[in-house]
């Protein structure tokens, strides 16, 4: 929806209404917040920034306003942290959410990004009373080793589901996405920037969801087995919880309208079952398992092969395997439910 140069107007006198003299930036409160706020690049929209550290923090919102209004917030390297809120004329509405905040802030091996934390609200007629950003040391983070499916997209229209996570958590559980674009089980044991990354920041009962599959091409059987074993064993050594989950389909249809291939359900070139392999692997360690190879499968079929286009970026870059951010948003919506379902977060942790 195209945005008036009046409604950024009326973000504008919001922000220079509401907005009081900032607060201590040595790592308190920083009040309401606002006054780290301006009009976004586009119209209508409000960017925020503020000079953080690497750490978790709790962000606390008051949406609302006058007149009717609809706001979401995203952040960092285009995280979806606030799904889309109405909220009537006159109404108030506070929602929480906490947010990872790293270096870099994408994936772990492309641009550092911006330091500290960046939130951008918009949605379809943004409101927003009052901003708060306070340290959350304490914070359980749910950690994402994976690839380009999974990661931070830098880039539009590319989206990983990891990027649109977040918004089904609620305060005191924040996503750290360590995915990677192009790595597998092999690169992500060698690189240091990758596991060793996410082994050192590990605390006791911290979630470690791994997907690593789409790049292992080239990787036999044993090889995969014995790299999965070392990441879930790596993690539990930190007293963190693995999670196994096995890749995403890739939309390759067959005459029949089925994905019921090796190309769509991630065989690879040595003929190594990369899903199969995944759920015995979880029943020999004992591990969680979210399977969403079966998930996205009965999604894409269901949908058939026109309507799962706009899960892929089919039509924008002839591209069967990225998903487009509709593609990621609901991904992420099926791992969210899978993580309620199996107990791995609990019930208050979810929104």
């Amino acid at each position: 929806m195209k945005r008036t140069p009046v409604l950024a107007a009326s973000l504008l006198a919001l922000l220079a209404a509401t907005a009081p003299a900032r607060a201590d930036a040595s790592g308190g409160s920083y009040g309401q917040g606002l006054d780290h706020c301006a009009a976004g690049a586009e119209a209508g929209t409000l960017a925020c920034h503020f000079d953080l550290a690497p750490g978790t923090y709790d962000v606390t919102v008051t949406l609302g306003g006058d007149t009717a209004g609809a706001t979401a917030i995203g952040g960092e390297t285009r995280r979806a942290l606030l799904a889309e809120t109405p909220t009537g004329a006159g109404e108030r509405i506070r929602r929480s959410f906490t947010v990872d905040v790293r270096d870099p802030e994408g994936e772990p091996t492309g641009p550092a990004g911006s330091p500290g934390l960046d939130l951008l609200l918009t949605g379809a007629a943004p409101r927003v009373a009052a901003l708060r950003v306070t340290p959350a040391p304490a914070a359980t983070r749910l950690f994402l080793v994976g690839d380009s499916t999974v990661c931070d997209q830098p880039g539009d229209p590319y989206t990983g589901w990891g990027q649109r996570l977040p918004v089904h958590l609620g305060r005191g559980v924040a996503v750290a996405n360590h995915a990677d674009s192009g790595e597998s089980t092999v690169s992500f044991l060698a690189n240091p920037a990758l596991f060793d990354r996410v082994e050192a920041e590990i605390r006791p009962g911290d979630p470690v969801l791994i997907q690593l599959a789409h790049n292992d091409k080239q990787t036999d059987a044993a090889t995969y087995r014995a790299n999965l074993t070392t990441l879930v064993e790596r993690v539990r050594a930190r007293g963190g919880e693995p999670v196994l989950v096995t890749p995403i389909v890739r939309r390759w249809f067959n005459a029949d309208g089925t994905l019921n291939n090796g190309t769509a359900l991630l065989v690879n070139g040595l003929g190594v079952d990369h899903p199969a392999e995944i759920r015995a692997l979880a029943t020999t360690l004992s591990t969680p398992l979210i399977d969403l190879t079966a998930l996205t499968k009965a999604r894409v079929e269901e949908l058939g092969p026109e309507g799962s286009k706009a899960l892929y970026l089919t039509t924008e870059k002839r591209d069967n395997t990225h998903t487009s951010v509709r593609g990621a948003t609901e991904y992420a919506a099926l791992v969210a439910a899978e993580l309620r379902a199996r107990g791995i977060l609990p019930e208050r942790a979810l929104r």
